[in-house]
């Protein structure tokens, strides 16, 4: 009797062969499921918040690649560095290939496009490492880098005597993390302006969510020809 029960027990149980396969096909299709749950997570975490001052994880890091920000495509990424690097062709080739008369007249007569392209590339990674505000400070011992920055955006606030009523125009402002620093220790308006409309759409929407867009905006144009972005006085 234990026999036949024994034998029928072991027909219901499939040989090792087709058992490591089906656990193989399982422990395969578990991984993908892992990487893509994991994928999905990365690249979405890259979310805006002005009260982040960096993002310095490696899942922000990643999460750039697919920034749902971001004015690129992975085509115009490509065509935006080419352009770029056409500007300084024979660079590599010569040195001072590009200091020539010609060179230099068609990156005159190009700039809008070579300084868009750069800031559409870059404005990000000098996010993700440096914070929102592009610029240096000196720093004292004990101090962060961060507070640093703050410190001395506060020290030329008081320099230049920036009042509650003050109106103040920041030229250059990349994505206005100096002019919002600057408005909430000294109440004024500012409007900031950058060439460059990404640098606009992310500066503009940091306002918006500090709620001070009433008092702080940053519009796109050119500081060589500021009469095309406002009226005059």
């Amino acid at each position: 009797m234990s026999t036949l029960l024994n034998n029928a027990v072991a027909s219901l149980i499939p040989t090792a062969a087709p058992l490591s396969n089906v656990v193989l096909i399982i422990g395969t299709f578990s991984i993908l499921i892992l990487v893509h749950l994991l994928s999905t997570r990365i690249f979405s975490s890259f979310k805006r918040d002005v009260h982040k001052k960096t993002f310095r994880t490696v899942s922000d890091a990643a999460s750039l690649l697919s920034n749902p920000d971001s004015v690129l495509s992975r085509d115009g990424v490509k065509s935006s560095i080419a352009g770029y690097e056409t500007l300084f062709a024979g660079a590599r080739e010569k040195v001072g290939k590009t200091s020539t008369t010609d060179s230099i007249k068609n990156r005159e007569k190009e700039y809008r496009s070579m300084v868009n392209s750069f800031y559409d590339l870059v404005t990000d990674f000098y996010e993700w490492g440096w914070g929102q505000s592009f610029h240096f400070a000196p720093r004292k011992k004990g101090e962060t880098f961060e507070e640093s920055i703050i410190r001395a955006e506060y020290y030329l606030a008081l320099r230049t005597n920036i009042q509650p009523d003050s109106k103040v125009l920041d030229i250059g402002c990349g994505v206005g993390g100096p002019m919002r620093n600057i408005q909430h220790f000294t109440g004024a308006d500012i409007t900031g302006l950058t060439i460059n409309q990404y640098q606009v759409n992310v500066a503009n929407q940091y306002c918006e969510q500090r709620g001070i867009s009433d008092k702080c905006r940053v519009i796109q144009g050119d500081f060589q020809y500021m009469t095309d972005a406002f009226e005059a006085e």
